[in-house]
């Protein structure tokens, strides 16, 4: 696998919150359920999913779509220098913007189905947490399988697996079919209201 080169001959556009919205709304218009929502994650949202996070002993944290970056904002401001943060994103222009924001970070330009081998390109063997904000539910069961399987293989006996949304409690059930704990935050503030499911001990995947 080659690994995209980070500089970019784009040009440096101003990032604010505004222009975030927009970028994700044509996103989210264009490609539909493979965007997890028109809109970024409010700051309460992006912080309940790293919530009870021990930055002090975790060595590897893995984020998949991480879209603008208000995941990856949290995640970087409380990462400890030994904290190893990789963040993928599989759309270019989301890419840029988060290369554009955080230029110290690991920003791979890649699929999230394909963790195994940006993992081993790294040589990492194991993750402690994995934030997902990818809209799992929507994809076909194959793709989502594969998706959870790669990505929770790799985590520590102690580990996460942390999946936002938008629809509170509806896919409990779901993530309940793949891990024998299912823990569920809550996040009223978040517009719509959205929460955090934090999962750990994978069963084993879902037919489809």
């Amino acid at each position: 696998m080659t690994l995209p080169h980070h500089p970019t001959a784009r040009p440096q556009q101003t990032l604010t919150p505004a222009s975030d919205r927009w970028l994700m709304v044509r996103k989210f218009l264009k490609h539909g359920t493979t965007i997890a929502s028109f809109s970024p994650s409010s700051r309460f949202l992006s912080r309940a999913v790293i919530h009870g996070i021990d930055f002090d002993t975790a060595k590897v944290v893995v984020e998949l779509g991480a879209g603008t970056g208000p995941i990856t904002h949290e995640l970087m401001k409380k990462a400890k220098p030994q904290t190893r943060c990789v963040i993928v994103e599989q759309d270019p222009d989301f890419c840029v913007r988060l290369r554009q924001k955080f230029p110290a970070a690991d920003i791979v330009e890649g699929d999230a189905a394909h963790i195994d081998q940006i993992l081993a390109d790294r040589g990492i063997r194991h993750v402690d947490h994995v934030l997902s904000g990818l809209p799992l539910p929507s994809f076909p069961a194959e793709l989502r399988n594969s998706i959870i399987t790669s990505s929770t293989k790799w985590l520590s006996t102690t580990g996460t697996f942390r999946q936002l949304t938008n629809m509170p409690w509806i896919y409990r059930g779901l993530y309940r079919e793949y891990f024998q704990d299912v823990a569920f935050k809550l996040v009223p503030l978040n517009l719509p209201p959205g929460g955090v499911y934090v999962c750990s001990g994978f069963r084993g995947i879902v037919s489809p």
